[in-house]
């Protein structure tokens, strides 16, 4: 499957793992670049030693590569770039920021860098800046997201129209098929988050893990639009945001009843009640929890499976 993608991160399959905050650690991230993809962890919700640990950790567990996927919002920013450099590590995906801020500065270290959008506007912005790929993620997908709106199906053919770098598809992608309709739509590869939480390498709670497999056609919805848009689980805490916007409350309102640390609550201490439970829509399609090499590699087969059905239309 040799493509833009697999020459530009030199692995076997276009599929890159979303580094999530809470679920992304080094297990998941090295037991996905063994199996042929690309692993990455997630530096959102690691604290600049623990991300130093987490490197040194997916060296160990793989000779493939992998990379960091980081939130330009992160408080430590300067600390967390300079670790990626100081260890060695050659892809970095930005997310949440202005990619002009850092991509020059990776780049002469090295490092292949990739931001992610949420629209037409912000992906010729981030080719204007130098990086090599860009992630078109679609209003489907789970954690934070682009106000936009812009649904994967059309937003992947849209920037395809105007880009000239690679693009990675990512929203609501679990499935070989998935894969398969996006990359006909223009991509390059895929960035799969929300079925790698269901797998057993994923950092988060096992609770969390249960209720996403036990998630069913609109047991997500997007949030918090004011603060940072979120598409999460619906559970009480989700419940009790609903009751306040009944008030017509204030930024500062919304920002005190969601509090601090909620996300590592609900998704690494498996609070289902008053955690931030942060998934895709396609949860709904994820019925179990398995490796994440058994994960990828059905999905590659998949891929190659309704490839051939197309073919034969």
């Amino acid at each position: 499957m040799q493509n833009k993608i697999t020459e530009l991160f030199k692995i076997e399959y276009p599929i890159i793992q979303g580094g999530m905050i809470w679920n992304s650690g080094w297990r998941l991230a090295s037991a996905v670049s063994n199996a042929g993809g690309l692993g990455l962890l997630g530096a959102g919700s690691m604290y600049p030693e623990v991300l130093r640990e987490h490197i040194i950790k997916c060296q160990k567990a793989t000779d493939k590569p992998f990379g960091v996927n980081v939130p330009m919002l992160y408080p430590d920013i300067e600390k967390i770039i300079d670790i990626i450099i100081e260890e060695g590590v050659k892809i970095v995906f930005t997310s949440a920021g202005n990619p002009k801020t850092y991509t020059s500065k990776l780049k002469e270290n090295g490092i292949t860098v990739v931001h992610v959008v949420s629209s037409v506007k912000f992906a010729l912005k981030a080719q204007e800046a130098g990086v090599d790929a860009v992630v078109g993620e679609g209003f489907e997908a789970g954690g934070h997201n682009g106000r936009e709106e812009s649904t994967t199906l059309t937003l992947i053919p849209m920037v395809k129209e105007q880009l000239q770098i690679p693009l990675i598809a990512a929203g609501g992608i679990a499935t070989g098929r998935a894969m398969l309709a996006t990359m006909v739509l223009g991509a390059d590869g895929v960035q799969v988050g929300s079925r790698f939480v269901a797998s057993d390498e994923a950092s988060s709670h096992h609770a969390f893990k249960q209720m996403v497999v036990d998630a069913k056609e609109g047991d997500t919805q997007l949030t918090l639009k004011e603060l940072a848009p979120v598409r999460m689980l619906k559970n009480e805490f989700f419940e009790s945001v609903m009751e306040l916007y009944k008030t017509n409350p204030t930024k500062e309102e919304l920002a005190k009843h969601l509090g601090r640390a909620r996300a590592k609550r609900g998704m690494f201490e498996g609070d289902l009640v008053e955690g931030e439970l942060e998934i895709g829509q396609v949860s709904g399609l994820i019925h179990d929890i398995k490796p994440a090499g058994v994960i990828l590699k059905e999905m590659v087969e998949e891929f190659q499976t309704a490839k051939k059905e197309v073919a034969s239309f």
